[in-house]
């Protein structure tokens, strides 16, 4: 049996339950540095707990569509924030648990994610570019990951 997740655009609102969207398309909020920058002002809530926010360098496996999409994880105590390090578009699946449809989206090229706080969501799914993410997470003491293997996977599809 294939169970098929139909991929959608990323917007703030379809993924306003599990993140924020860092949209860095259209005009900035400010235009800073004697007029040389613009600024997309606080895009995320980065959420550690007791911890402190740490940013790490992700170098992802370029993955192709239909997508297989057989493990999910979460972070119970703390958001993650992915911002490629390139314009290329990237795969985003969330889910409400491990018994839940997956829902998935495709960013824009403009676009990182910061997943909330215990959101079930793949792993870091770059479908073109370089595969390098800067990533913002919680760095603590505590476990901070729970996996989740699905016993039939999903096949991530474009319709």
């Amino acid at each position: 049996m294939t169970r098929k997740v139909t991929i959608a655009p990323l917007t703030a609102q379809n993924f306003a339950p599990y993140g924020d969207v860092l949209d860095a398309s259209g005009a900035p909020d400010k235009i800073i540095n004697a007029g040389q920058c613009g600024r997309f002002h606080d895009r995320a809530n980065v959420d550690v707990m007791d911890a402190r926010v740490g940013i790490s360098i992700f170098k992802a496996t370029l993955r192709s569509l239909p997508y297989t999409l057989d493990l999910i994880e979460r972070h119970p105590e703390g958001s993650q924030a992915f911002v490629p390090m390139s314009d290329d578009p990237f795969l985003v699946i969330v889910s409400d648990g491990p018994d839940a449809m997956p829902k998935a989206f495709l960013t824009n090229g403009a676009q990182a994610i910061n997943f909330h706080r215990g959101t079930w969501h793949g792993v870091l799914t770059p479908l073109a570019g370089n595969g390098q993410f800067a990533v913002i997470d919680r760095i603590g003491e505590t476990p901070n990951l729970q996996e989740h293997s699905y016993e039939t996977p999903w096949v991530i599809v474009t319709d």
